[in-house]
């Protein structure tokens, strides 16, 4: 080997070496080691071999025949096998017989070999030692692919806002990358606890299912894990989640299994156990990843569960808030319809109901609040609780109103509020002739319509002031005689102030309605409500409409006592004294 063969090289410590002067004297098999290179610049001159130990490769020079001639400390180091004198390939590394070797792994250290070929058939080889940039970038990689796979899991999981389909997210995205077999199971509610479980299936997606298990009879490290403590008797553990069935495929000698808590508010909202088999052990980097997984797992179930309590309350206000179906009343058929304006809600500020008297009548109102939405449907509560109390105490339908006017006066001037209602209350009462006969007070509502036996449509003239405005507000009243078959019709602003959809700037009108209802007579109530509401959302087109209710009272004919069987009765005395006789 001349100076030649290795010129150019960069002995790694900054330096770079010149060409000489001269060339050295050709390279000899027979010369026990190399001739120091030919002098560059000034007197002193470094062996060649001194500035190639700097290198931080190996270098492993062969002749023709493949004997070795030089080995350098660091590939001596690198490759102990190799000695100088001996052919290389009998050195007993597979890699140094390969045309081209790359990267192999030898002593547990990660080595990258690359041949060269120099002059008169001789081979240098050059070996690196790149266990250390091989594991930087395996971790650089792995951690990109953790910080993938948590991204895929915060984007997936920020969806559901239900528990079930939350939960079932969260087994299914954990298999297979941290687990072969997830369970998740919430904290448990009225002593019993919800579970599911994500199997990993081959080449398909995980099979998912759930169940319920009483509280008492989870496993205890399952408890431990609610209780915001990771078990650490593993083998324990996977038996106990074997006992329980969670993990079908594994058994306990051959699998292994970690339980972390999903963090919530105040407590975990439940536990994520994962298990695969023991040939994939849980190291340091694997549960570091299960429990960044976890982390997020648990906010989004926080989330699902704070969003379905939040809905049940919510569930809980609205029915509260909804209009209450009339009592059934002797003689009377009630038809009713409801459309808030705000369909997602369910609740507005129209209202209806009904309350019986002991007289055998009925309280009946239907009205109308100001605004919309939630705050309008608070306000009718309070209205219809108002109602409910004071008509035990006033049954006449004008002074009921006027006691209704000075309660609301009094629970809007409190809550500094300036709402008002229109209303129109009556109490009806039936007849023998089974018609009925109906007492109506006015409080700045639309005057209701009288369906005649005949077909003729009749409105009722009555009015008054709005409810909630003034301490004594000037009340009509009116009094209205249904035979058999004729129905009275109460009905919101909602239908006559209904917008053309196709328009958006013609009411529906009086007049419409009084001829959508002619013809109607024959209908029961309940047909005739549902028409109205029918045909008010024909007249809409699906625009936006103001609350809607509508409500009907038929008269239905006399009320016919049912027939009933009586027992017959025994002989009498004299009756038994004649059989005795005969």
């Amino acid at each position: 080997m001349t100076a030649a063969d290795v010129r150019g090289a960069d002995p790694g410590d900054g330096r770079i070496s010149t060409p000489g002067a001269r060339r050295a004297r050709p390279w000899s098999p027979a010369a026990p080691a190399l001739p120091p290179l030919a002098p560059d610049r000034g007197p002193a001159t470094p062996d060649w071999s001194e500035v190639v130990e700097h290198f931080r490769e190996g270098l492993i020079v062969c002749d023709a025949d493949g004997v070795v001639r030089h080995l350098s400390p660091v590939a001596e180091r690198l490759l102990p096998e190799v000695v100088p004198g001996q052919v290389l390939a009998a050195a007993g590394v597979p890699a140094l017989r390969a045309d081209d070797p790359g990267e192999f792994t030898h002593h547990g250290r990660r080595l990258r070999l690359r041949g060269v070929g120099l002059s008169a058939g001789r081979r240098c080889w050059y070996v690196e030692d790149v266990t250390e940039s091989v594991s930087r970038a395996d971790a650089l990689l792995a951690e990109r692919a953790r910080s993938a796979f948590l991204a895929v899991v915060g984007e997936k999981l920020g969806n559901p806002l239900h528990p079930d389909r939350a939960a079932a997210a969260v087994v299914r995205l954990a298999v297979p990358t941290v687990a072969d077999v997830a369970v998740l199971v919430l904290t448990p509610r009225a002593g019993r606890a919800r579970w599911w479980r994500a199997v990993r299936a081959d080449d398909e997606a995980p099979a998912v299912d759930s169940g319920v298990l009483a509280a008492a009879a989870l496993p205890s490290a399952i408890g431990e894990g609610l209780g915001g403590v990771e078990p650490h008797a593993l083998d324990w553990l996977v038996e106990q989640a074997v006992e329980a069935g969670w993990l079908p495929g594994l058994d306990a000698a051959g699998a292994t299994a970690r339980v972390v808590p999903l963090p919530g508010r105040e407590a975990p909202a439940g536990v994520l156990l994962v298990a695969r088999r023991a040939s994939r052990w849980y190291d340091d980097a694997d549960l570091d990843l299960v429990r960044a997984f976890a982390a997020r797992a648990g906010a989004a179930l926080t989330t699902a569960l704070l969003y379905r309590d939040q809905a049940e309350v919510a569930d809980t206000l609205q029915a509260s808030l909804l209009p209450v179906e009339p009592a059934a009343a002797p003689g009377v058929q009630w038809g009713t319809a409801y459309r808030p304006a705000q369909a997602g809600l369910r609740i507005g500020g129209d209202f209806y109901g009904s309350h019986r008297l002991v007289d055998g009548g009925s309280v009946f109102f239907l009205g109308d609040v100001s605004g919309k939405g939630v705050e309008a449907a608070v306000f009718t509560g309070q209205l219809r609780q108002c109602l409910h109390a004071l008509h035990r105490v006033e049954s006449q339908p004008g002074r009921l109103l006027k006691l209704l006017n000075d309660a609301l006066l009094e629970t809007t001037q409190a809550h500094g509020q300036g709402r008002f209602a229109t209303m129109v209350l009556g109490v009806v009462r039936p007849h023998r002739d089974g018609g009925l006969t109906l007492t109506m007070a006015g409080g700045g509502h639309l005057p209701p319509l009288v369906l005649r036996a005949s077909g003729e449509v009749e409105v009722v003239p009555l009015s008054g002031m709005l409810i909630g405005v003034v301490p004594d507000p000037r009340i009509g009243e009116v009094t209205v005689h249904l035979a058999p078959g004729e129905t009275c019709l109460l009905y919101s602003d909602g239908v006559t102030e209904a917008r053309d959809g196709r328009r958006g700037d013609e009411q529906f009108g009086a007049e419409r309605l009084v001829h959508a209802v002619t013809g109607c007579h024959r209908m029961p109530a309940p047909a005739l409500a549902e028409r109205i509401e029918q045909v008010t959302c024909d007249w809409l087109g699906h625009g936006d409409h103001d609350d809607i209710a509508v409500l009907a009272l038929r008269a239905t004919g006399p009320v016919r006592p049912g027939r009933h069987l009586h027992a017959v009765p025994g002989p009498t005395g004299a009756d038994r004294t004649r059989e005795t006789e005969a």
